[in-house]
């Protein structure tokens, strides 16, 4: 018998009241309505499909952060979508996108206190961070150019390929270059929709974000080529992986986190929408702040 996890419901509740407050507020339009309404539609039901799959019965209290975050993401979305038919409201979208990047670093500190660090956690962590940042892109691109979308669509573009390619699939070794690169684009992305900066130097900003973002995924996609003869040599001398058919094809796309997910652990499991677990790839770094998600992927931190 299923069991109604109440978090994602109430989320999904609090969700429809931030919309209502901003309709009554700065005024919401049917395209806005209708990506708030469907963004938080679809948080609800990849959340509960979550934790139903890790077993968690209910949120941890990082969990909780985040999910405040993800309903401001919400807010934001529904903004986004309503600035195409009309004039957006920069300084409210700009307080709402500060905020959530903030609480960015309170449900890592929060799980580490409470020590709640879970697969889930860091994968919901993961895929706000990664929607937050596509949906800016999407809201600066008609100012800006449709160049900036590389930004938000090269972790997509990177998991894609690694549906593909097989030997893009395992795990990487921790590099913090990875969490100052993805923290940047968060921050340069809502700079440039503030209108913080005169146009030319706000281009120029987000040049060389984009720049650094291309440096840390090509410096990934190039371990990963240079690596792939002895990682799928470890697999198959790891004892047991010839008795368990089926866990190579498991395994896969090593999802390039667009900012650092918070709370996370090096076990194995199944992360927000999780339709297969990942493998351990005998690499040597057993305590790697790695982790399983969802449709064959390692989520890196």
């Amino acid at each position: 018998m299923s069991t109604v996890r109440t978090g994602p419901v109430i989320g999904l509740l609090v969700q429809i009241v931030l919309l209502a407050v901003l309709a009554e507020t700065v005024g919401l339009g049917a395209a806005g309505w209708v990506a708030g309404l469907a963004y938080g539609a679809v948080l609800c039901a990849l959340l509960s499909r979550g934790m139903s799959r890790s077993g968690a019965g209910a949120l941890s209290p990082a969990d909780r952060v985040t999910l405040s975050r993800a309903i401001l993401v919400g807010g934001v979305t529904a903004l986004a979508a309503d600035s195409f038919g009309r004039s957006a409201p920069v300084t409210l979208m700009v307080v709402l996108t500060s905020v959530a990047l903030a609480l960015d670093a309170v449900d890592g500190y929060t799980a580490r206190r409470t020590g709640t660090t879970s697969e889930l956690g860091a994968r919901f962590d993961m895929e706000i961070d990664s929607f937050l940042v596509l949906v800016l892109c999407l809201h600066v691109a008609p100012s800006v150019g449709g160049w900036v979308l590389a930004i938000g669509a090269m972790r997509y573009v990177f998991v894609a390929a690694s549906w593909v390619l097989g030997w893009m699939r395992g795990s990487l070794p921790p590099r913090y270059w990875r969490k100052v690169v993805a923290a940047v684009q968060g921050v340069v992305l809502t700079v440039a929709m503030g209108d913080a900066l005169p146009g030319p130097l706000t281009t120029v900003v987000l040049v060389a974000s984009l720049a650094l973002l291309v440096e840390s995924f090509g410096r990934d996609v190039a371990w990963l080529w240079t690596t792939r003869h002895l990682r799928h040599s470890l697999v198959l001398d790891t004892p047991g992986s010839q008795h368990a058919p089926g866990i190579h094809d498991a395994s896969g796309a090593m999802a390039h986190a667009s900012s650092p997910p918070s709370h996370s652990t090096p076990s194995a499991g199944v992360g927000l929408a999780g339709l297969g677990s990942g493998r351990p790839d005998g690499l040597p770094w057993s305590d790697r702040p790695t982790v399983a998600v969802a449709r064959r992927g390692i989520a890196r931190v």
